[in-house]
Order: structure tokens, then C-alpha cells, then sequence
């Protein structure tokens, strides 16, 4: 890409993390620690998309830098995936919680909450220009193909989206540290891998 399209591509999302920062566009606004955005390379072939920010990702302001995202940095160096080449964001851009003793437990986000912050994700799809989309668990794959698309039942395929480009969609790693016992989770997360293979696979095969 020529340089003054990615400066113009990077001073783009300058701009939509500023806005995003005061965005009220749903109540989720006021009990979030701020608001956490996308980050990564301004152009890249791939953009991974979680459901919203966790505690750690909240108090510290950037996507998946707790447990989750540490799980999900290990899974992608064993698939061959370089996180620093990809553009992490959520669908929602502010941690939803309700408090039990003194821990913040995550809380789903409801449609409402999603179709609030479907603006600053469509805005970063098309300022970041992915040529592979991943939807990490059951709210971000809703927020970008619709009802119809099922993590369990197509995980790990090729997906015809709304989207317009090559989607696929595979379980959020959060998932993966809930399983019950170490043997679950041990399953999960080489399931999980397998995914990412698929994905980086299809990376490797220029357009």
C-alpha cells in the first residue's frame, strides 16, 4: 500500500479511538473504566474479534493482555501466527461486569450493547482493510454475520458473510480456561489451534 493511504489509514484510527474514548453510545460507558479499542498494524491480512474487553483489559486499556489474551498469544505462536501482525479488537468496547465480593465478573453483552459499538467495529474494518476476518465466540460472531452463523457447528470453516471477505469463526479462548478439568482443557485449546493452523494456512495464500 502506498504510504500516504496507510498515513491516512493511521491517522484515521487516531481519530476513531479519541472518538471512542467519550462515546456514550449505550450505558455500558458508565460503569467501564474506559474504553478499550482496537489496536494493532493499520493495514494487515488478519483481524481477530473477541466479544468485549475483560478486568485486566479494562483497568490497563488495551485488548487481550489478560489471561484470555495470554492463553490466546501462545495458541497463535504455536498455529505459526504472529500477533504482532494482526489487529486485535471486540465487538463491544467496554467491559460489561457485575460485582460478587470484591471481583468484577464479566457479563454478557445484551443486542443493544452490541448494535451500539457495531459502528466503531464496522469503522475499523474498513480503516484496516483485513483480508481474513476470525470471530472469537458466540457475541463476535453475531456482531459480524448474523444469527445464523453457530461457533460450535462451523468453527474452522470458510464462511460467506456479510463481511465481504474471507471469514471463519472459532471459540473465544476465555472458553477454553472455563472447561472443568485440566483434561477439557487441554482439548479445547488443541481444538483451538486447530483452528488457527486452518487460518494461518489461508494466510500464507497470497490473493
Amino acid at each position: 500500500m502506498p504510504r500516504n493511504n496507510r498515513d491516512g489509514a493511521e491517522r484515521k484510527l487516531d481519530r476513531l479511538r479519541l472518538e471512542a474514548e467519550t462515546c456514550k453510545r449505550c450505558p455500558l460507558w458508565k460503569r467501564g473504566t474506559q474504553t478499550v479499542f482496537g489496536e494493532g498494524p493499520v493495514i494487515t491480512d488478519l483481524m481477530l474479534v473477541g466479544e468485549q474487553p475483560g478486568d485486566r483489559e479494562d483497568r490497563v486499556g488495551r485488548p487481550f493482555v489478560g489471561p484470555a489474551g495470554l492463553l490466546l498469544d501462545r495458541a497463535l505462536e504455536e498455529a505459526g501466527i504472529d500477533r504482532g501482525r494482526a489487529y486485535l479488537t471486540n465487538a463491544v468496547k467496554h467491559f460489561k461486569w457485575t460485582e460478587r465480593g470484591k471481583r468484577r465478573i464479566h457479563e454478557k453483552p445484551n443486542r443493544e450493547e452490541m448494535l451500539a459499538c457495531r459502528m466503531w467495529l464496522e469503522e475499523e474494518l474498513n480503516t484496516v482493510k483485513p483480508r481474513v476476518v476470525v470471530a472469537l465466540g458466540a457475541t463476535a460472531a453475531s456482531s459480524l454475520y448474523g444469527s445464523s452463523v453457530k461457533v460450535l457447528r462451523d468453527r474452522g470453516t470458510w464462511l460467506e458473510t456479510p463481511v465481504g471477505r474471507l471469514a471463519t469463526v472459532t471459540v473465544h479462548p476465555s472458553s477454553i480456561l472455563r472447561a472443568p478439568d485440566g483434561r477439557a482443557r487441554k482439548t479445547a485449546y488443541e481444538a483451538f489451534v486447530a483452528d488457527l493452523k486452518i487460518i494461518a494456512a489461508k494466510l500464507k495464500v497470497r490473493k
